[in-house]
């Protein structure tokens, strides 16, 4: 006898449990508690098995008819059919790691493991983000060119040129994750060279006229915001470190006694620990700070709760409270403004600037005898810098 669907939805659980035999092996067992098991029973090397193939509805009469079928075949040709399905699973779930997802989620792992910033981290996430829903399930072997492009150009299309373009740059780093864990052999970025868009140039903001440079200090000064943001908004011009590495700057960084203030490698861009020589004036704003966030970890902190840094737009929103527009002035200026009038200067060395701008040195050698060949020089340059900065703030427009 054969079941019906009608059968087996009509089948009524007992006190104990029931087989209702469909033929070739296959049975549905129901349980006394009213679930419904696919069996199959066959003999393998003479001994007999009753594997279970799946629930009753998840899986319906006619495809438990087929898994049977095919579990008869398996025998024909001297297999075990069970063994067939433990193999299935492993392809499966070798499948699953195998995606471009899982190697890009490795990707990541591995990224915070080598201790990058979590800004950095979280850019990397957005960005593989906007990959998924094109190649995510995809095996990351068997993506094309053709593919990933299609996947980049969602984006690349709407005109987000240089996002499309971080995010072929990035899609190569996991592919090549998937190379050195065999699990690719080719990277399918490589071959988009020229593909895209290439995006225009977009250079921060700045200030760098000696005049108006002045200015923006006065109006710094009357800023009427939060006393924070105003202290953040005037040791920024003296330090002229990056937005990010001010922002999270802790109190524990900072030596006032060495005047000197260290940021760790893991929030620097280059991943290098960089110290920034403190002026007296950069000392004298760091004191009113402390003022305000002594035993709090950072020192320019998010007014609510007070646990986390202030904004990434922080600085940025007051320069616009203060006037100045995006295109006039912006929170990265500050490292451009410093960079071109220290250069027009000419009194420093072109090396000391760049060590002091934390900017990358080819050699990781000659990197580390420059930091410590050029400290004092920096350290000269630091208290010149803000000296010179009260002299433009001091002069009134049109006064020589």
């Amino acid at each position: 006898m054969t079941l019906t669907d009608t059968t087996i939805r009509n089948a009524k659980p007992g006190p104990k449990a029931r087989k209702l035999g469909d033929g070739g092996g296959l049975y549905l067992l129901v349980q006394p508690g009213g679930s419904k098991l696919w069996r199959l029973k066959y003999v393998f090397a003479d001994k007999e098995k009753k594997p279970t193939l799946c629930r009753y509805p998840e899986v319906s009469l006619k495809e438990a008819r087929r898994r049977r079928d095919e579990a008869r075949t398996a025998l024909a040709l001297g297999r075990n059919p069970a063994d067939d399905k433990k193999r299935a699973q492993l392809e499966a779930g070798q499948a699953i790691a195998n995606t471009f997802a899982k190697v890009a989620e490795e990707f990541l792992e591995k990224s915070s493991l080598e201790g990058r910033a979590a800004v950095t981290i979280k850019k990397s996430q957005w960005l593989i983000s906007l990959l998924l829903p094109k190649i995510g399930n995809r095996p990351i072997a068997e993506i094309t060119p053709a593919e990933l492009l299609a996947a980049i150009k969602v984006v690349h299309d709407r005109g987000h040129y240089e996002t499309a373009r971080r995010m072929r740059s990035l899609s190569g780093r996991v592919f090549r994750l998937a190379i050195m864990s065999s699990r690719a052999s080719n990277d399918p970025s490589s071959y988009l060279q020229g593909a895209l868009v290439t995006p225009r140039i977009k250079h921060h903001a700045a200030i760098i006229e000696p005049e108006k440079v002045g200015g923006l200090l006065r109006a710094i000064d009357g800023f009427e915001g939060q006393p924070l943001t105003r202290l953040a908004l005037q040791l920024t011009p003296h330090v002229f470190v990056r937005p990010g590495e001010l922002r999270r700057a802790e109190w524990s960084e900072f030596d006032f006694a060495k005047a000197r203030w260290t940021i760790p490698a893991p929030k620097m861009k280059m991943r290098q620990a960089h110290i920034v020589p403190l002026s007296k004036q950069a000392i004298e704003i760091l004191k009113s700070a402390e003022v305000l966030s002594a035993g709090q970890q950072y020192v320019f902190s998010s007014m609510y709760p007070g646990t986390r840094p202030m904004s990434e737009n922080t600085i940025n929103a007051a320069l616009r409270r203060l006037g100045y527009s995006g295109d006039e002035m912006t929170a990265h200026g500050f490292r451009a403004m410093a960079s071109s009038l220290l250069n027009e200067s000419g009194l420093w060395s072109s090396d000391a600037i760049e060590l002091a701008l934390a900017h990358d040195n080819s050699s990781s050698v000659r990197g580390n005898y420059h930091r410590g060949q050029h400290m004092d020089e920096r350290t000269r340059m630091a208290q010149w810098w803000s000296d010179y900065l009260d002299e433009l703030r001091s002069q009134m427009p049109g006064v020589d």
